[in-house]
C-alpha cells in the first residue's frame, strides 16, 4: 500500500510538471511571432516584428534632456514601405551604423509603429578588416 502511495505521487508530480512545460509553451510562442511589413501590421492591428532598415534622408528624434525615454525614427520594411517608429527607450549608441533594425511592436492610430522591442544588427568589425585585406591583396 506504501509503494501505491509513493507511485501516485510521482505521477501527480510528472503530470503537473507536464502541464507547467504546456503553459510555458503557449505563453512563449507569443513571442515566436513572424515577420511581417507595415502593411501587413496596419491590417492586423496585433503585435509583430518587423524587419528593415533606417531611413536615413528622415528625422531621427531623441532629446535625452526633454525626455530620455523617447526615441523616433523613420525605418524602410523590407517591402519598401517607410514608417515613424517610436520607441520609449533610450536611443541606442552607433544606431545609425546598423545594417538591419528588428523592432516588435504594433501600429498605432496615428500610422506610427509603437516597438516595445528592438534589435541590432551592427557591422561586424571583422567585415572591414575582411575588406582592407582583400584590397591589399589586390594590390599585390
Amino acid at each position: 500500500m506504501n509503494l501505491t502511495f509513493y507511485m501516485k505521487r510521482t505521477h501527480l508530480a510528472a503530470i503537473l510538471i507536464l502541464g507547467l512545460g504546456i503553459v510555458f509553451l503557449v505563453f512563449a510562442s507569443n513571442d515566436f511571432s513572424t515577420f511581417a511589413s507595415f502593411e501587413s501590421a496596419q491590417k492586423s492591428g496585433k503585435r509583430v516584428k518587423i524587419a528593415g532598415q533606417l531611413s536615413l534622408s528622415d528625422p531621427i528624434l531623441y532629446d535625452p534632456e526633454k525626455d530620455p525615454n523617447f526615441f523616433s525614427f523613420f525605418m524602410v520594411d523590407e517591402k519598401g514601405n517607410k514608417r515613424k517608429v517610436v520607441i520609449n527607450e533610450p536611443k541606442r549608441r552607433d544606431f545609425e551604423r546598423s545594417e538591419q533594425i528588428v523592432v516588435t511592436g504594433k501600429m498605432n492610430d496615428k500610422n506610427e509603429f509603437e516597438a516595445t522591442e528592438m534589435l541590432l544588427k551592427c557591422p561586424s568589425k571583422y567585415k572591414e578588416e575582411e575588406l582592407a585585406l582583400r584590397k591589399q591583396a589586390a594590390a599585390m
